[in-house]
């Protein structure tokens, strides 16, 4: 069974070939109805295709003459994920030429129905992207190199600098890639470790194609390898909190990215690793729920430090009170 998509482009390609085709034909060769065929040729018009309809019992259809059908076909709501894609990559500062992103940009306005066009400028022109990280220097064919080992379970020898600054060459089986807080990391078994390791790629000085292959584990999980080796770096603080809600609760409020949720009979355990601890003061107060901080004792002084702080924001306002109460009297 052909799907309706399928079935859009057999409608294209009938019109394309023929200089003219009637409901009826269409119908019976897309063994479909003619209503569904009037559906059909509706798409094409909303998507800019110059469709010219023929109205009566026996209507016919045909491509407006001496007009260039365009080679791709967007509809308003893939316009829109392709246009706020690409500002992202381009905001976010990925490692993608910013100039192949306008380029790309200009290219998909160029197949764009007028109508489409201005939806894609709007996008660019009224959504503005913030973010607070640093941005990592890679380089933008390592990247797609890693990919495609990736993909092909095909080992790599990279030359990797620590965070000490020490080289070293290493043989790892790639897992998987993930971007974390602005910082693009492989995921992978290291051979000169023994052990299945995370690496930087702003730290990789040079990377090679190895002919070896390699079996993927089927269970593995590159995000909670990520995040577990980040929360357990010696320069992590280790934030532990109770929750007094349910495990189901507590999901709903932080997603696993956050932090790992352990149920007890107290109630839920949050542990996180924390480099800077006021992010997790103001995560903490904004959760809707009785909890009780337990590691580290920083972390408890901090909430203490800022509370204090906001009760003393409010003090002006009681004393203009009391000046307004005298003045009463």
């Amino acid at each position: 069974m052909y799907s309706p998509t399928l079935r859009l482009l057999a409608v294209l390609e009938l019109l394309q070939a023929r200089q003219q085709i009637s409901g009826a034909e269409l119908a019976q060769r897309l063994e479909v109805d003619q209503r569904t065929v009037r559906r059909y040729i509706q798409q094409l018009q909303d998507m800019g295709i110059p469709v010219e309809a023929e109205r009566g019992i026996y209507g016919a259809y045909q491509l407006k003459p001496a007009q260039r059908v365009p080679p791709l076909l967007f509809s308003e709501a893939e316009t829109h994920a392709l246009t706020l894609g690409l500002l992202t990559i381009r905001e976010l500062q990925f490692p993608v030429d910013r100039a192949i992103v306008e380029t790309t940009l200009a290219k998909i306005e160029r197949v764009l129905p007028a109508h489409l066009i201005h939806h894609a400028r709007a996008i660019q022109a009224a959504i503005s992207i913030q973010h607070d990280f640093h941005r990592q220097r890679i380089e933008p064919a390592w990247l797609m190199q890693l990919s495609l080992a990736v993909l092909q379970q095909q080992q790599v020898q990279l030359e990797y600098s620590s965070y000490s600054e020490q080289l070293s060459t290493r043989s790892i089986d790639p897992y998987g890639i993930v971007f974390n807080k602005g910082a693009w990391y492989v995921v992978g078994y290291c051979h000169l470790r023994s052990a299945i390791r995370i690496f930087r790629l702003d730290r990789i000085r040079n990377l090679a194609s190895l002919t070896t292959n390699f079996e993927r584990p089927a269970s593995i999980n590159i995000v909670d390898i990520l995040l577990a080796s980040l929360n357990a770096a010696p320069d992590q603080q280790h934030v532990e909190v109770l929750l007094k809600t349910s495990l189901d609760h507590a999901q709903q409020l932080i997603s696993p990215q956050i932090a790992t949720l352990e149920a007890t009979a107290q109630g839920v355990l949050l542990r996180r690793g924390a480099g800077h601890l006021e992010w997790v003061a103001f995560l903490l107060l904004e959760l809707d729920v009785p909890l009780v901080v337990l590691q580290p004792p920083a972390l408890r002084t901090l909430i203490q430090r800022m509370a204090t702080k906001a009760l003393a924001m409010l003090e002006p306002l009681e004393f203009n009170k009391d000046m307004s109460a005298e003045q009463t009297n």
